[in-house]
Formats: structure tokens, C-alpha cells, sequence
């Protein structure tokens, strides 16, 4: 053989291995690199979103401290002490009365009325009226129902001309017995005549006019009935 031959055969082949290896360390490095990126990767998901399964391990540390629990406290309203002001308004209330049947009848329990017979008289014809009282209560009560306590009185503007009360002689109370609903009716009739206090005087007779009439009692009045004199 040809030695220059030969010669020529080796330095290609080195040449060759040469390429080779270089090339072997290229792709190396590359896996290399590869390799880490992944394993960084993994790590990081890792931290991220934690193991899939099973629980952390507890803490030594927080595992010797003891366990605490906690009730909620209800919180009970404490009612303010009342004023002073307030104490004495209380004691002052009235206390709710119990009434009985038979009683004296609250001015409150009664309707007090009266109506004229008429609205014109007369000559000598009389004006007479029919005055009512009516219990409302749910019980029976007892009312005065005296010339004195139930009084009519016939007035001409400011002039009193009459009352039911002027000139009563004898018993001045008279107790009546109201139940419920059902009224105590009274007729009263003026003579045409004044009265006073002066009951031995002789009493004139009244002019022709208006008059105006009306009952009362210490606690009631009624509604006006107006007439007239002629």
C-alpha cells in the first residue's frame, strides 16, 4: 500500500471523530439546560398549588400550645332607671276606680237633653219642655235628679227671666235610679213669669220675645231650645 495513502485515511478519520464529538457536547448541553428548566417548572407548580392530596403536616410548635374555645356572650338589655320627674308623674296617676252597680253615675256615663213642645205660644198658652237623662254605662248608677240638680233655665240675651231652681221648698234631692239605656223623662212648664231670689215678691209676667231654654246640672248642659212669646 501506498503510505501516503495511509496517511491521507488516518487524517480524515480524525477529522471525523473530532465533528463527532463536538457535536455529542453540543446536544449535552442542550439536554442539560432542557433538564433544568423542567425541574424548575415542577417546583414552582409545586409551591403554587400545593400537594393534591393529604393534609400538611401539623406544626410542632402550635401542636404544645392548649386549645381554646370560644362561647358568644348574650348581651341582656338593662332598662334605664326612670327619671325623677318620671317617678313623680307615676305616682300622681290616678289609679283605675272600680265602680259597682249602684253608684253614683260618672258625669261622663250621662246624656242630658231637653225639647220644646213648641216653638210659638201664644195668649196665654204655657211653653212646656220634656227633659231626658240617659245612663250609657254598662252598669246601673244613681243620679240627682232634684228641681235644684236638674235645673231648667229660661234666658232672654243676657236677662236670666226663669229657673226650676228659684223658690224650692221641701226635700231638695231627689235620687233616681238609672240602668242602662233607659231614660229618666221629666216635663217642666213655665207659668209665663219671672222668678228671683225674692220668692215673696209678686212676679211679673214675661214680655213677648225670644227665649232661649236650657237644663243643666253641676255638670251637664244641654243643647239650646230656642221659642217665642207671643
Amino acid at each position: 500500500m501506498d503510505p501516503d495513502t495511509f496517511r491521507s485515511d488516518i487524517g480524515v478519520d480524525v477529522y471525523w471523530r473530532r465533528r463527532m464529538a463536538a457535536l455529542v457536547g453540543v446536544l449535552m448541553v442542550v439536554a442539560a439546560v432542557a433538564w433544568a428548566c423542567s425541574a424548575s417548572g415542577q417546583d414552582d407548580d409545586h409551591r403554587a398549588n400545593g400537594p393534591a392530596t393529604g393534609s400538611p403536616s401539623p406544626d410542632p410548635i402550635l401542636a404544645l400550645l392548649p386549645a381554646v374555645t370560644i362561647t358568644p356572650t348574650l348581651s341582656v338589655p338593662v332598662s334605664p332607671e326612670p327619671s325623677p320627674a318620671a317617678k313623680a308623674a307615676a305616682k300622681e296617676r290616678p289609679k283605675a276606680v272600680v265602680r259597682r252597680p249602684g253608684q253614683t253615675c260618672d258625669p261622663s256615663d250621662l246624656v242630658l237633653d231637653m225639647r220644646g213642645q213648641g216653638d210659638v205660644y201664644a195668649g196665654s198658652n204655657r211653653p212646656r219642655f220634656v227633659v231626658t237623662l240617659v245612663n250609657t254605662s254598662e252598669m246601673m248608677c244613681t243620679a240627682d235628679v232634684g228641681a235644684r240638680a236638674l235645673e231648667v233655665r229660661i234666658t232672654s240675651g243676657d236677662d236670666r227671666i226663669w229657673s226650676s231652681a228659684d223658690c224650692v221648698s221641701g226635700e231638695i234631692q231627689e235620687i233616681h235610679r238609672l240602668d242602662r239605656g233607659i231614660p229618666y223623662v221629666r216635663q217642666i212648664e213655665w207659668d209665663r213669669h219671672r222668678s228671683g231670689g225674692d220668692c215673696s215678691a209678686q212676679r211679673s209676667t214675661a214680655k213677648a220675645g225670644t227665649y232661649v231654654a236650657v237644663v243643666r246640672t253641676p255638670d251637664l248642659k244641654s243643647h239650646k231650645a230656642v221659642f217665642h212669646l207671643r
